[in-house]
């Protein structure tokens, strides 16, 4: 099953043990990242931390790339799920721009704050991931069709998707040892996306974006936390 699209029908059940053994996994595993960060994850260093045998862990992830493959599976469930059937305005119950705004500010913070996991979750044998692309698509679609039915709908779905989730595809392509993005970025990210957002739904008309959280470093349209990044995207 892909990971990153929204499941139907009822999985098979894990047995009880097993659905304790990978919580406390992803726990040990996120606590190592914590403390010490992603390189110093192994799949040895796991098992004695975690106090379980080096076959349990074998058999769940398969891989070392496997445990970071689960943990951002593990997170973009519960970004499903507040997108689903969380508070607006991510969730239900807003108007149509508002959740499209909210939905680009957090998967833009969520795609920044994983970049580390996404990349030590690339394996040789498989194919950058997709990411939560499925879901977005699918998800734009909806609200925009809500917001402002419009010719080209589909395309333009795909490229308002491409957007979003652009950026750590091409980090992820990118050769292994560059710096990522910063993730402090989010919220010069969030202002271009409601700025999009707003113009594609109201027009030219619509004003620039503001979120009142950053200073007035950024009031120039400048955000000296993107720097020199803004040019490899």
């Amino acid at each position: 099953m892909d990971p990153f699209l929204v499941p139907f029908g009822t999985p098979r059940p894990e047995r009880a043990d097993a659905v304790r053994n990978r919580e406390h996994l992803l726990r040990t595993a996120r606590e190592m990242i914590a403390a010490e960060g992603v390189d110093k994850v192994t799949m040895d260093g796991l098992a004695e931390r975690a106090g379980l045998g080096k076959g349990t862990v074998f058999r769940r992830f398969g891989t070392r790339a496997g445990i970071f493959r689960a943990l951002l599976d593990a997170d973009e469930r519960r970004f499903q799920e507040q997108v689903l059937s969380g508070p607006p305005p991510l969730g239900p119950g807003a108007e149509p721009v508002e959740r499209l705004i909210a939905y680009g500010r957090a998967r833009t913070a969520f795609l920044l704050d994983h970049q580390a996991i996404a990349r030590a979750g690339l394996d040789r044998n498989r194919p950058v991931p997709a990411s939560g692309a499925p879901l977005t698509q699918l998800h734009l679609r909806m609200l925009l069709l809500q917001a402002a039915p419009m010719p080209h709908l589909d395309a333009v779905t795909v490229q308002l998707t491409a957007a979003l989730e652009g950026p750590l595809v091409l980090y992820l392509s990118r050769p292994e040892g560059e710096a990522p993005l910063d993730p402090g970025a989010a919220g010069f990210f969030g202002d271009a996306w409601q700025t999009l957002i707003e113009r594609l739904v109201h027009g030219p008309q619509a004003g620039p974006a503001r979120d009142s959280r950053r200073d007035s470093r950024h009031d120039n349209g400048h955000d000296s936390r993107c720097g020199d990044r803004k040019g490899a995207l």
